[in-house]
């Protein structure tokens, strides 16, 4: 497990390193939500999901991600680009004209790993329960994976979606909240306080975990159980708890870094705060 977790904090470290190099040079972009969901999304996608090496939109016969608070695409590409998707070149042309890497995720420029625009907050867990319903008539056992941010429950359609999933039995899809408390105008209890979102999930008939966003054992532990509680009935969702900005210490806590992207001399500190591990691109 110690090694296992090494590799982690390794692929980590560098993904990191691509998301504040990656808004730094267009300056524009998402640094502070990417970097709280890094461990969470290299977790994933090096250890957790069954995906085949080769990329096809109608994903048959493998685990499905769909990132639904689209606008933390710096660390969706990082590690799309890392998981071996595409040449990790590519995330030079972050935010770009012409570009197949734009601010949020889209379809039209044919990125291998992204299944649905997204970024339209509210809209991603409607398409995630879509597609755990077409596993289900295909008779496809591989499992649905859908992120979303804390702000975004706040969005009505979350809600309809969530009653939909429970209504019909969905028991094949995996959702994790973002919880880092940090949305783009503020505190999320001081913006539009979610009170308590775990009694209230739960009383929308989904089975629901909690877990420590940068602790990989608590990660992986959590994703496991996850696995465990399906096919029993009900969808899964987990509350992951997680800083803002984690990695750069100069961002982490505070809503002031939803969308900004660091000058000069801060990407110098941000880089000397994350080792590079795996090359720079």
């Amino acid at each position: 497990m110690s090694k296992q977790i090494k590799e982690l904090e390794d692929i980590s470290s560098q993904v990191r390193r691509d998301i504040v190099r990656m808004v730094h040079k267009v300056q524009s972009g998402h640094p502070g939500g990417s970097l709280g969901c890094t461990d969470f999304l290299v977790t994933l996608f090096f250890n957790v999901m069954k995906r085949k090496k080769s990329f096809k939109m109608n994903g048959k016969e493998e685990d499905l991600f769909f990132l639904s608070n689209g606008h933390i695409s710096p660390v969706f590409y990082s590690v799309l680009s890392r998981a071996g998707y595409f040449d990790k070149k590519e995330l030079k042309t972050f935010r770009e004209l012409n570009s197949r890497l734009q601010g949020h995720p889209a379809t039209h420029e044919g990125l291998p790993g992204i299944r649905v625009a997204s970024g339209s907050l509210g809209q991603g867990l409607s398409v995630a329960i879509g597609a755990a319903q077409a596993k289900k008539l295909n008779n496809d056992d591989n499992i649905i994976y859908v992120l979303l941010g804390d702000g975004e429950m706040q969005e009505g359609q979350i809600w309809e979606a969530l009653m939909y999933a429970a209504h019909n039995k969905l028991d094949n899809i995996i959702a994790t909240i973002d919880y880092n408390g940090q949305q783009i105008d503020g505190k999320v209890d001081e913006v539009n306080s979610l009170t308590n979102i775990k009694n209230k999930l739960e009383s929308f008939g989904w089975k629901v975990f909690e877990s420590d966003g940068h602790d990989y054992s608590n990660i992986l532990k959590t994703l496991e159980n996850s696995k465990k509680s399906l096919k029993k009935g009900s969808p899964v969702i987990n509350i992951m708890k997680t800083i803002m900005g984690k990695g750069v210490d100069f961002m982490e806590n505070s809503h002031k870094w939803h969308g900004i992207p660091p000058n000069d001399e801060q990407l110098k500190i941000a880089l000397n705060q994350n080792k590079e591990t795996l090359g720079d691109y």
